[in-house]
C-alpha cells in the first residue's frame, strides 16, 4: 500500500493547514465532545424496510466532529484502515470547509466512500487506532461519520467527481463477482489504465451489498451512485454471468483477459446439522435476506414469495443475524429473537447493530443453543428445543467456550428459525481451476502479502479466501491485489 509518511509532512505545512492547527489549540480540542448522529425513532422506522435509521450529519455536525482532530504527528488512524484512507488530509478539509475536496480524498484510496461510512466496524479499525482511544480514554474521532457525510454531502450536491484514470494500457483483467472486494480491485485497476470487466453471477451488481444488507442500513441508492463511478471511469459490468458455467477461464483468456481476481464471496450457507432442521420454515440467513433485499419475496405480487413469519428466532450473533432479525420487525413479526450461545458481551456484532435491534424491540436469548426443531401437523417448523449453556475456558479464539448445562433444555414456540452462524466459500470456482490451492474449509490460498494464489495469473480476496469478512477488510484486499497484479502484469510485459 502507499506510504503516506512524506506526502503527510509536507501537508502539514500548507497554510490552510498551519491556520486551523492555530486557530483551536490542542487543549481547547480536547474538551470538544464527540458529535452523537442523529437516528430516525424506533417506531417510527420498522414501519419501512427502506428507512435509514442513521440520519448523517449536518455540516454544522461535520465542522464540530472534525475540529476535534489532534492533527497527530503520526497518524495511527491510518494504519487501523484496512485500505490506508488518508483520514487527516479528509478530516481536515472537513473542518475547513472543503467538503469535495474532502470527498475526493477519500476516492484516492476508496471505491465505496459512502458505503464505508455506513457499514464499516470503524470502532474497531481506524477509531480504535485514533490519539483519544490510544492515549487519552476518550471516544475518539467520528472517523466513519465523517467519511459518510462527505460522501453524502458530494452525491447530494449533484457536484460528483470522477477519479483521474491513467490513459489505457490495452491490457484486459476481470474480476469474478461485484462485492466489496471485487469493486475496490476494480477501482485500483481502472485508475491503472487497465481494461477491466466485473462478471456478476446474479442480476443485480453489488455483490453482499445488495443481496446482504438492508436498506436501513445501507439504501440501494447510495451503493448504485457508488457503482455509478466506477461505470464513469470506465470499469464494464456483465451481469448474469457465471465465470465456470456462462464461459470458462479458458473462454476468457482467448478474449483477451491476462490476470483474473476472485472475489466471488462465501454465499454457502452454514447448518448445525441437528433435527428438523430441513423443516419448512427452517432457512439460512443468505436465503432470507437475498429473497427480501433482492427478489422482493415480501412483497404479495412476488413470484417467489415467503412466509413472513409472527414468531421469528434468528440463531447467531453477526452483524448478518441482526440484519436478519431487524428484518423480521420490519416485515410484521410479533416477536422476532435473537438466540446465541455466547454471553452478549461477546457477541460478534457492532454495537451500534446490538443498541438499534434493542430499540427495536428485539428479544435477545444469550447462552442458548438449538438442538432441534419441530414440526406442526402440516409440516412445518412450530416449536424449537434449545440448550441453556454457561461459559467454560477460552476456545482457540480467545473467547470462553460455551458448555452445554445438563439437562437445561426449554422449548419455545416459532414459525419461521434463520440460521445465521456463518457461510462457506461457494465451491464453483475452485472446482474450475485444477492447480488451484484450497485450504481444508474450501478457501483459496493466496500470499498474504500480494493476493496471488498458486496460479500465478490469479489473484483472490475478500471472503472466498478470509471465509467471512466485513466490507472494508475485503476492500483493503481488493486493493492489495490489484497493486500486486499491476506489477505481476507490468513484469510480465518487460520479458
Amino acid at each position: 500500500m502507499t506510504d503516506h509518511t512524506e506526502m503527510l509532512k509536507q501537508e502539514r505545512n500548507t497554510p490552510w493547514r498551519v491556520e486551523l492547527r492555530n486557530s483551536v489549540p490542542g487543549k481547547d480540542r480536547i474538551a470538544i465532545e464527540r458529535v452523537k448522529m442523529n437516528e430516525v425513532e424506533p417506531l417510527e422506522r420498522i414501519k419501512s424496510q427502506t428507512c435509514e435509521v442513521n440520519c448523517g450529519l449536518t455540516p454544522e455536525q461535520a465542522l464540530h466532529e472534525a475540529r476535534r482532530c489532534m492533527d497527530c504527528v503520526n497518524p495511527t488512524c491510518i494504519e487501523g484502515c484496512p485500505v490506508s484512507i488518508n483520514i487527516p488530509k479528509f478530516v481536515k478539509q472537513i473542518e475547513a470547509g472543503k467538503f469535495l475536496d474532502a470527498a475526493a480524498t477519500l476516492k484516492e484510496f476508496s471505491a465505496l466512500p459512502a458505503v464505508c461510512g455506513r457499514v464499516c466496524p470503524q470502532e474497531k479499525q481506524c477509531e480504535l487506532k485514533c490519539f483519544y482511544s490510544e492515549k487519552m480514554n476518550k471516544e475518539p474521532v467520528a472517523i466513519g461519520y465523517l467519511e459518510r457525510f462527505a460522501a453524502d454531502y458530494e452525491r447530494l450536491s449533484g457536484k460528483i467527481q470522477i477519479p483521474k484514470v491513467e490513459e489505457r494500457n490495452g491490457i484486459k483483467v476481470a474480476a469474478i463477482g461485484s462485492g466489496p472486494s471485487s469493486l475496490s480491485f476494480a477501482g485500483d485497476m481502472i485508475k491503472l489504465g487497465y481494461e477491466v470487466t466485473v462478471f456478476e453471477a446474479l442480476h443485480e451488481i453489488g455483490g453482499v451489498l445488495k443481496y446482504g444488507i438492508p436498506e436501513f442500513r445501507l439504501p440501494n441508492s447510495v451503493v448504485d451512485v457508488e457503482l455509478e463511478n466506477l461505470k464513469e471511469m470506465g470499469v464494464n459490468f456483465e451481469k448474469n454471468f457465471v465465470v465456470g458455467r456462462t464461459a470458462s477461464f479458458d473462454d476468457l483468456k482467448e478474449l483477451g483477459y491476462k490476470a483474473f481476481f476472485i472475489g466471488s464471496g462465501a454465499g454457502l450457507p452454514n447448518f448445525m446439522n441437528i433435527p428438523g432442521e430441513n423443516l419448512n420454515g427452517v432457512m439460512s440467513s443468505n436465503e432470507y435476506l437475498t429473497r427480501v433485499n433482492l427478489m422482493y419475496a415480501n412483497q404479495s405480487d412476488s413470484d417467489t414469495p415467503i412466509m413472513l413469519g409472527k414468531r421469528v428466532a434468528v440463531v447467531g450473533g453477526g452483524n448478518t443475524a441482526m440484519d436478519a432479525v431487524r428484518t423480521s420487525k420490519r416485515l410484521g413479526a410479533e416477536r422476532s429473537l435473537i438466540v446465541y450461545r455466547r454471553s452478549r458481551e461477546e457477541m460478534p456484532a457492532r454495537l451500534e447493530e446490538v443498541k438499534h435491534a434493542e430499540e427495536e424491540g428485539i428479544e435477545f436469548m444469550n447462552l442458548a443453543n438449538p438442538v432441534e426443531y419441530m414440526p406442526n401437523a402440516e409440516g412445518r417448523v412450530a416449536k424449537a428445543r434449545f440448550q441453556r449453556m454457561k461459559l467454560g475456558e477460552p476456545d482457540a479464539s480467545g473467547r470462553r467456550k460455551p458448555v452445554a448445562i445438563e439437562g437445561d433444555i426449554f422449548d419455545i414456540d416459532v414459525d419461521l428459525v434463520i440460521v445465521a452462524i456463518g457461510v462457506s466459500p461457494n465451491p464453483l470456482i475452485p472446482a474450475c481451476l485444477p492447480g488451484l490451492k484450497i485450504s481444508r474449509w474450501g478457501t483459496i490460498e493466496v500470499n498474504e502479502e500480494t493476493m496471488q494464489s498458486s496460479i500465478p495469473e490469479i489473484f483472490a480476496g475478500g471472503d472466498i479466501v478470509r471465509g467471512g469478512a466485513t466490507v472494508i477488510l475485503a476492500m483493503g484486499d481488493g486493493r492489495k491485489a490489484a497493486a500486486s497484479m499491476h506489477r505481476y502484469l507490468q513484469e510480465k510485459q518487460k520479458k
